[in-house]
């Protein structure tokens, strides 16, 4: 037998496995994939005048050898030349399966005990809705669930978010994408 007919029949043998596993995926019940961000997601501040609260996010199919989520929510058409981080949860842990409505406010105490809140854009830890220049063609704005091979990632207390999106990257064995728009 060939070498070429060993990995061949090796990857075939593959196959039934990789068609079973679940997919990871990302969910919300107010967020439609690539629809239009609801007001209450959008920032209050900078001439928005949305509500600021968080989405309820669920995911599952979550791969195996996973050992922490984190959840990011980044707008890749900012003006910036780097983006706009908006959202960073990391060290959330793999028996939950989604955030609740609000989690993103620091004082709201609704995420796992051990997640952490990562400083974004705007300067501060916490969600911050998409509030995108005036006139600009509307924005993407991607909700991520990553899959971490490691159960905590240890960053100093004013990490910035491209920081902690370093480590997230690094230390990711899965993601999961909910894209929406918003402009103005």
């Amino acid at each position: 037998m060939s070498m070429k007919h060993v990995i061949g029949s090796a990857m075939f043998m593959l196959l039934p496995a990789l068609a079973s596993a679940d997919e990871f995926r990302l969910t919300s019940p107010t967020l439609e994939a690539d629809g239009w961000l609801p007001a209450e997601q959008t920032f209050n501040g900078f001439g928005c005048a949305g509500r600021n609260v968080s989405p309820a996010l669920a995911w599952e199919g979550v791969p195996p050898g996973t050992k922490s989520i984190a959840v990011t929510l980044y707008d890749p058409d900012a003006p910036t030349g780097s983006g706009w981080w908006h959202w960073l949860v990391i060290n959330i842990p793999t028996d939950a399966k989604g955030l609740p409505r609000g989690a993103g406010s620091p004082t709201a105490r609704l995420l796992p005990a051990q997640a952490v809140e990562v400083r974004t854009d705007f300067g501060v830890p916490g969600y911050g809705g998409a509030c995108p220049p005036p006139g600009d063609k509307p924005h993407r704005y991607v909700f991520t669930a990553h899959a971490l091979k490691i159960p905590h990632i240890d960053l100093p207390e004013n990490a910035t978010s491209a920081l902690a999106g370093f480590m997230i990257h690094a230390n990711t064995i899965g993601t999961a994408t909910l894209t929406v728009r918003y402009g103005r």
